[in-house]
């Protein structure tokens, strides 16, 4: 089975009447691999059961146990038998299927998205409640420096790197600027990717300039719930993003900027 695009599992099944249990379960095994990337979930994590999931998706447990083995088949599961079934590997966007360099290099991205989440949100919090009036100014100075380069056709990965900075020294903790410096070019590098792609829809664009936002908005009310929340939303729609960018992409610039990556830094 080839994963494609989300779609609403709409067929029941219903006694006595026509049914094509093998299309019913890759439209549920799809449903499932979209909700496994929806909700970020990492390698190791368990499924509910597969009773649960039947019910969730208003199919039969021979519907759903088809759909688990299609995505066993594909690597994105595994089964423990009397334990369930696990997620195996970060759903990776069907685009990047096929190229094990490229699968690769999009995992590497997502690990490192996976890791900012959480860096970002807890930097996000910090600076909403310990960032100085002058420090706020240099946030959202930053943030029109990011917008302003993108307006003139910039890509503007160093404005963003250095507004993400800016975020972490409103902490008042040099330890997180130090954090973040490590990862500088690691991120650098995958901001390209994810610029270039996001460069390619308007809607995308309007997306990050919407969750920056917020992020600012959070941290000038003070607001440490709402900033975490807003800066851990930003970097789980960067990775949705990722998700859904196509197999052009993926076959030009976009494979070429996530395989420097790997070739910089490894997976």
């Amino acid at each position: 089975m080839s994963p494609a695009s989300p779609r609403v599992v709409a067929e029941t099944e219903e006694s006595g009447g026509a049914f094509d249990a093998g299309t019913l379960g890759e439209r549920v095994a799809e449903k499932l691999l979209s909700k496994i990337r929806s909700d970020d979930l990492a390698p190791g994590t368990r499924l509910p059961s597969e009773h649960a999931m039947a019910q969730h998706f208003g199919v039969s447990r021979t519907v759903m146990r088809e759909a688990i083995a299609l995505l066993k088949a594909d690597g994105m599961l595994t089964t423990r038998k009397g334990s369930g079934a696990f997620v195996c590997q970060t759903a990776l966007p069907s685009a990047a299927m096929g190229d094990p360099l490229t699968e690769q290099s999009v995992q590497s991205l997502l690990n490192l998205t996976e890791v900012r989440r959480g860096l970002e949100a807890e930097i996000a919090a910090l600076a909403a409640v310990r960032r100085t009036p002058g420090q706020l100014a240099e946030i959202e100075h930053a943030l029109r420096r990011v917008e302003d380069a993108m307006r003139v056709g910039g890509d503007g990965v160093d404005e963003d790197v250095q507004f993400h900075l800016r975020i972490a020294e409103a902490t008042g903790n040099p330890y997180w600027v130090r954090f973040v410096e490590m990862f500088t070019q690691q991120i650098r590098l995958a901001v390209k990717v994810t610029r270039a792609n996001e460069a390619r829809r308007m809607d995308f664009v309007n997306q990050v300039r919407d969750e920056h936002e917020k992020i600012v908005a959070a941290i000038a009310a003070g607001d440490p719930d709402e900033a975490r929340a807003a800066a851990g939303a930003h970097m789980l729609c960067v990775a949705e993003r990722v998700r859904l960018a196509d197999r052009d992409f993926w076959a030009g610039s976009g494979g070429k900027l996530a395989r420097d990556l790997v070739s910089n830094f490894g997976r």
